[in-house]
């Protein structure tokens, strides 16, 4: 029999599926608990389904006898210490679809109380006033909105605004635009470009290093004079100072919050502000979502323990530990060249070409494509993207990932080779692996070379001339950066042509260093990628 521990309020829907399931007994322990009760709980449990009051903490995973597989019901897992979970071999799932209805409902019923006033009219009611002057609104006919993230909750709240008969302006970095038109968005790659354009801006990103503080001051002061904003994502995705000091300056007519950046804020200033329209965070809090993600959570985790089902894992593969050791250096290969590309890219991405020549074709090539495609997503998406769910959030946004396979062996013994079809054309990088686990960028579209595929790559294009690579040098040793490998190629084998250059550094230079290499008439290009470190362990990939 394999053990469930519910920590947490479960509704009886979920509960039900798992006491009827042959293989699995339910142990109910929900109300408040300390960390070591529930550590001693779980030393005789096989898997575990929390919501968001119980924290599984580092201490508390470490060295669990039995634990294989922890359930979130719901979508964020803020409360569960990922990189314990994954070191000590723990499966970790989550439930991303149950609430989307009802945390769209909340961000539009925000919109709308925004919009009309609804709080502090209510609030004057119940003072026994009678105060129309005071609650003047503006309806949302006629109006635009900008909508940040258009993944699933995203595109749910798009939909919903043109049903109210509002200009939806979108931006995203993955939906194809013949998804956006379908959907009648106006899509956007760039938020500058769209900020000043709206009367009201909605945030559904994740919070992530590349979104926390999104919306800043610099943002907030090119919209419109009279602009509303609405976030029921993530606490800091809109930075709550500069919101706090636009609303004051009267540059903000108003906010809607259900999320910030510490819940309950240690600060209340922003959420007393007569223009705030504030909530607990209540996106989810609904008994559908509630019932939703409790079935859902339920009939994950006893497809993981009885059948052998990963659904919506968020740190781990379908792969055992033997075929891992095989399929580990081809795995990272594919995710690399995958954040690689999601980088260079600028535009939306319709669809990808994998090719796979020499061994790598004889390897799993569905694995590794899900890990390029898990690279080439993990920055953009609110959702834990892995190998797993990968190629189901690609096509979801309209991506079509093609596979070829050739046995035969060219220049390398094992070749790795993507191309991404974006609204601006394509763009292609190869890698290869020397050895068992060094890994090589051999190719950035139609130049041929020899790179490190790991840490800060400075890449610049440039016409092949005499002494553009000493004044790249140059500006590198006057603003301290290292160069730890240089790699270089052209397009034709004589002086005159396109060329290209990688560099690997030690250090990230700033934007001065980047912008003065750029200002050299021979550079064409310049692109700062990021990489994990060489020999870095890929995120959803554990050994038992």
């Amino acid at each position: 029999m394999y053990r469930v521990l519910i920590t947490d309020d479960l509704s009886a829907a979920g509960l039900k599926i798992l006491q009827e399931t042959p293989g699995i007994e339910v142990v109910v322990r929900s109300g408040k608990h300390t960390p070591e009760q529930v550590r001693e709980y779980l030393q005789d449990c096989d898997g575990i389904i929390i919501r968001s009051a119980t924290k599984l903490t580092s201490e508390i995973l470490k060295d669990q006898p039995r634990l294989k597989v922890i359930v979130r019901a719901g979508v964020g897992v803020d409360n569960i210490d990922l990189p314990a979970a994954t070191r000590e071999g723990i499966v970790v799932m989550n439930t991303p679809a149950g609430n989307t209805t009802s945390t769209a409902e909340q961000a539009m019923a925000l919109l709308l109380g925004l919009a009309r006033n609804i709080g502090p009219a209510a609030g004057s009611m119940k003072a026994g006033k009678w105060d129309r002057k005071s609650f003047t609104g503006t309806q949302l006919a006629g109006k635009s909105i900008a909508v940040i993230g258009l993944g699933r909750i995203g595109l749910t709240v798009a939909r919903r605004c043109i049903a109210f008969e509002m200009k939806v302006l979108g931006y995203d970095p993955f939906l194809s635009e013949e998804r956006a038109r379908a959907e009648g968005i106006e899509l956007y790659r760039d938020i500058d470009d769209l900020v000043g354009k709206c009367d009201f801006l909605t945030v559904h990103t994740p919070m992530t290093p590349e979104t926390e503080g999104l919306i800043n001051a610099t943002r907030i002061a090119k919209m419109k004079k009279g602009v509303r904003l609405i976030n029921g994502a993530r606490g800091g995705i809109i930075d709550e100072k500069a919101l706090f000091d636009a609303i004051q300056s009267g540059h903000v007519a108003g906010a809607a919050l259900d999320v910030f950046v510490d819940e309950p804020p240690k600060d209340w200033s922003l959420a007393q502000l007569p223009q705030v329209l504030a909530t607990p965070h209540l996106g989810a809090s609904t008994e559908e979502a509630q019932e939703l993600v409790a079935v859902e959570a339920a009939e994950i985790i006893s497809g993981f323990l009885v059948r052998n089902e990963v659904r919506h894992a968020v740190n781990m593969a379908p792969i055992t530990a033997a075929e891992m050791t095989d399929m580990q250096p081809y795995l990272d290969l594919g995710r690399r060249l995958g954040l690689l590309l999601s980088q260079l890219n600028k535009g939306g991405v319709r669809g990808v070409r994998l090719q796979f020549k020499g061994e790598a074709a004889n390897k799993k090539t569905k694995l590794i494509a899900n890990a390029f495609a898990a690279g080439l997503l993990s920055n953009a998406l609110a959702d834990n993207v892995n190998i797993v769910n990968a190629e189901m959030l690609a096509k979801e946004r309209g991506i079509e990932i093609k596979e070829e396979l050739s046995h035969e062996v060219g220049d390398f013994s094992t070749l790795i080779s993507a191309t991404v079809t974006t609204d601006n054309g394509e763009i292609t990088a190869a890698g290869t692996i020397f050895g068992k686990q060094f890994l090589r960028l051999v190719r950035v579209d139609q130049f041929h070379l020899d790179a490190y595929l790991d840490g800060l790559l400075l890449i610049y294009k440039h016409i092949d001339k005499p002494g553009v690579i000493g004044f790249i040098g140059n500006i590198c040793g006057n603003h301290k950066v290292n160069i730890a490998h240089m790699a270089l190629g052209r397009e034709r084998n004589e002086p005159g042509g396109d060329a290209i250059a990688v560099l690997n550094l030690d250090n990230e230079p700033d934007a001065a260093t980047l912008a003065e290499v750029a200002e050299h008439k021979a550079v064409t290009g310049v692109q700062l990628v990021k990489l994990p470190k060489a020999g870095e362990p890929l995120p959803w990939l554990v050994s038992r």
